[in-house]
């Protein structure tokens, strides 16, 4: 039976007694609303892990936008029922003064001084269009990984960037090892995630147009296209037949060589992301062209 607990402190405890024991800890940080995807990162973390934990926090500091914090779904016993039918260990959940304890202002923001800089492969997209959400995001990974300790973490891929942002901000702190798991998707192709529960069934159906996009790129990037202008264009046409989509961005960047700025010209490597709205619901999706997976 999974163990539920509600404070970091404890998280901390247990953790170090089970890595004191000599077992591996596989860890999936979390905001909740779980899904198939995420039990399917928690799957792979048992599959490679003597134990796996993952925590479940809406983590204020990485939203740019007050109502989609407050409209984020919360639900922690649906999630930690899903967990315990998987098989997972150990769950947690916490405050921002919990996991950040004397390191706030009297209003009960985070100092500035306690902040985690994201890194280079925060710059442009997300980063451009979300102020201060991978800053957010590395200041409370940061945090979790002091917490758990785990020989591995567990990404999705679909929020491409930000497994970026972590995997150097593991690289800087020498552990643990990141591993990128692949998007989980719906039977239609609309990248899973806890915001789809927001969509109107028409526009779930109508979300599919993004994996569409992506793969008319992928189509290109097979038949021999690679350049970059070019191979956006070609996901623009397709999202422009979606009058209900309200277009961010749909760029390539080289995955090897991340830029603020969206490559010109051929590409070696090229991966493909989407970003935009229906109505007040924000998706995101991406691509690595020609990947086999």
């Amino acid at each position: 039976m999974i163990l539920r607990l509600d404070d970091p402190a404890a998280a901390r405890a247990w953790c170090a007694r089970e890595r004191d024991a000599g077992r591996t800890i596989g860890f999936v940080p979390t905001m909740g609303a779980l899904h198939a995807g995420h039990l399917s990162l928690v799957e792979r973390a048992l599959a490679e892990n003597d134990r796996a934990c993952v925590s479940v926090f809406v983590n204020p500091l990485q939203f740019d936008e007050a109502q989609d914090f407050d409209h984020y779904p919360r639900d922690f016993g649906a999630d930690v029922d899903l967990l315990d039918g998987v098989g997972c260990s150990m769950v947690f959940t916490g405050t921002l003064a919990g996991f950040f304890p004397d390191e706030l202002d009297d209003a009960g923001a985070l100092r500035p001084e306690f902040s985690v800089d994201p890194g280079p492969a925060a710059l442009g997209l997300e980063g451009a269009c979300r102020d201060g959400h991978f800053e957010g995001v590395a200041t409370i990974v940061d945090r979790l990984f002091d917490v758990v300790g785990p020989t591995r973490a567990y990404f999705g891929q679909k929020d491409y960037q930000q497994s970026l942002v972590v995997g150097d901000l593991a690289a800087r702190r020498g552990a643990p090892e990141v591993v990128v798991c692949p998007i989980a998707r719906e039977p239609h192709g609309l990248a899973r995630s806890s915001r789809n529960e927001r969509l109107s069934p028409d526009d779930r159906e109508r979300a599919a147009v993004i994996s569409r996009a992506l793969g008319a790129a992928d189509e290109a990037w097979r038949a021999g296209d690679r350049d970059a202008d070019a191979l956006a264009r070609r996901m623009r046409d397709v999202l422009a037949g979606e009058p209900r989509f309200a277009l961010e961005y749909a760029e390539l960047r080289d995955p090897a060589a991340w830029t603020a700025d969206a490559p010109t010209g051929p590409l070696a490597r090229a991966v493909a992301l989407v970003a935009g709205r229906f109505g007040d619901v924000r998706l995101i999706d991406n691509r690595v062209l020609g990947d086999a997976s």
